[in-house]
């Protein structure tokens, strides 16, 4: 069995995955990242491919007492995706309600953040290959979410770029996306941040200079 990859942060990793989606077609290219882990990864490949950088406002949706167990997450937009891991959801006895009241305050917790890149209007979607990042899918609930909203703004291409990700989660990118490229799927997986030596927490302001030097190369 090959040796587990571990990255050394999320430039690093993001650095591997341009490599790989170098090799790739792209045309009317836009990387969309979601924030806030997945941005410092999305910058490298928007970086290498010389695309602009935008974001996927996504959410999850936290289990009862057990917030960090993601049952679920929303994705803003018009019409706000809301995605379900119905088997857990039912194992855990949830109900209908608190999933709408999680979402509800989820799309609230998104706004608050809109705000903070207010000054940074979103790049239009239609007609364009997108590459979808985040910095690791445990779940894969949030980037479901992300997936299935993007689908609704008509873009010519969907893919799903992660340097790491759980083996179900892996499944479900495949159902939602046109192509995935994931530098590692291991059979035991724990946390995202195992995967890397260095996962400092990224900060809105990390987000928006990021956004500010990439956003409009290419656009």
């Amino acid at each position: 069995m090959s040796r587990m990859p571990i990255f050394t942060d999320r430039s690093d990793a993001g650095s591997r995955l341009a490599d790989r989606l170098a090799a790739m077609p792209f045309e009317n290219a836009l990387v969309l990242a979601l924030p806030r882990g997945g941005v410092p990864v999305g910058a490298e490949i928007a970086r290498r491919l010389r695309i602009p950088l935008d974001l996927a406002h996504v959410r999850k949706l936290g289990a009862p007492n057990q917030p960090e167990l993601a049952i679920g997450a929303v994705a803003d937009g018009e019409d706000p995706e809301v995605v379900v891991n119905s088997a857990l959801a039912g194992e855990l006895g949830v109900s209908e309600d608190f999933i709408v009241r999680e979402a509800a305050q989820a799309l609230e917790i998104i706004e608050q953040r809109r705000s903070a890149y207010a000054a940074l209007a979103p790049l239009a979607t239609a007609g364009r290959a997108i590459i979808v990042v985040d910095d690791g899918v445990a779940t894969g609930m949030t980037m479901r979410a992300a997936l299935r909203q993007l689908r609704r703004r008509r873009p010519s291409r969907v893919v799903a770029a992660v340097p790491v990700a759980a083996r179900e989660a892996m499944r479900l990118m495949e159902a939602d996306a046109d192509e995935v490229v994931c530098l590692a799927c291991p059979r035991q997986f724990g946390s995202v941040g195992a995967f890397y030596r260095s996962f400092a927490q990224v900060t809105d302001d990390d987000v928006v200079s990021l956004l500010r030097e990439l956003r409009d190369q290419g656009a």
